[in-house]
């Protein structure tokens, strides 16, 4: 992990939790799902944007909604928020319809939008502020700028911020009314490494706390990462669900995978393997031997790179990375 602690969001000091033991406006452990989605289906003309889909999550816990452009994604999000109506199927957030409980449910979920959402000319702490007194019950606004790096930029306009201090804003307007629930819409982009590990502290504290995240995101590590569940979709429908865990290790027990410089020529190697062993480069540099992997196997593949020269890194055994798992099930090429 990345150095996550246990204290909770309105804290400047991690030995005190100063939301109090009623900060969590849900009963903690609660049956029911914060989420539920079943046989969802949104058309736009003759394309069908999500055929069939079904998700849960439950409180307290993470669920990355992961595909291609053009997967269905945002259009599932935009339900779920009560941004658009689907065509077929139920929805409900926290017990709620997105579409007629739209005013209850808004006091409950906190959205953060890719575009930030914010007024150009509003100042980083006047928009904070803002939507802070939406709440009956905010975050402290000044801890909340310091925790996300915007103090030094509370009087600089949106309009002049980075595009990460936007991103980070529009995570901070997001979270500063205690929702229980939250969209988190590609939370990371555009920032950098340092940046992004106090966005997924502040999300792990946001489990910590039972509230409920829905987060898309185009960066597989981070979805391992924070993750307690994957669904990954292609073309409206799911094509694999569950643990990033379970994900990875599926299929992976017939598989050597190892690192060398592009471009080789794998016929030999083929050749000295059992006659059903499959060899490729499933990405550049990236090299895939799929077969039951035993003693022999590995001897022979490491045998045949020394007699061409090269050393061969990172091999790996029975594990996949979320990013193999989710390119093989939508495919390597690009979309628009």
């Amino acid at each position: 992990m990345h150095g996550t602690t246990s204290h909770r969001l309105n804290s400047d000091d991690p030995k005190v939790d100063r939301r109090g033991s009623d900060a969590v406006k849900h009963v903690p452990g609660h049956d029911d799902p914060a989420l539920t989605v079943r046989g969802l289906v949104k058309r736009y003309g003759e394309h069908t944007a999500v055929d069939g889909l079904h998700l849960e999550l439950r409180r307290g816990e993470i669920l990355a909604l992961l595909g291609p452009n053009g997967a269905g994604k945002t259009t599932t999000v935009e339900i779920c928020e009560g941004f658009a109506a689907p065509d077929e199927g139920s929805v409900r957030v926290l017990g709620l319809d997105p579409r007629s409980d739209n005013d209850e449910l808004r006091r409950r979920i906190g959205v953060m939008l890719q575009g930030g959402g914010a007024y150009p000319g509003a100042r980083t702490e006047e928009m904070l502020r803002l939507v802070a007194s939406y709440s009956a019950d905010p975050i402290d606004t000044d801890w909340l700028l310091g925790a996300l790096g915007l103090t030094d930029v509370r009087r600089t306009s949106f309009r002049r911020l980075s595009g990460g201090q936007q991103q980070r804003l529009s995570l901070a307007c997001a979270i500063v009314g205690r929702p229980e629930m939250v969209f988190l819409d590609e939370p990371t982009a555009g920032l950098d490494a340092h940046a992004r590990l106090v966005v997924w502290d502040l999300v792990d504290r946001l489990r910590a706390d039972g509230v409920s995240v829905l987060l898309t995101t185009h960066l597989m590590d981070e979805a391992e990462e924070l993750a307690d569940k994957v669904v990954i979709i292609d073309r409206g429908r799911c094509v694999a669900a569950g643990t990033p865990a379970d994900l990875t290790s599926r299929g992976a027990e017939n598989e050597l995978r190892f690192t060398a410089p592009r471009g080789l020529d794998l016929t030999m190697l083929e050749l000295a393997l059992p006659e059903d062993y499959h060899c490729s480069e499933s990405a550049p540099g990236t090299y895939l031997v799929v077969g039951k992997v035993t003693p022999q196997v590995l001897a022979t593949v490491t045998a045949w790179c020394a007699k061409i020269n090269v050393l061969a890194t990172d091999l790996r055994v029975e594990t996949r990375s979320l990013e193999d798992v989710f390119l093989d099930l939508t495919g390597r090429a690009l979309r628009s």
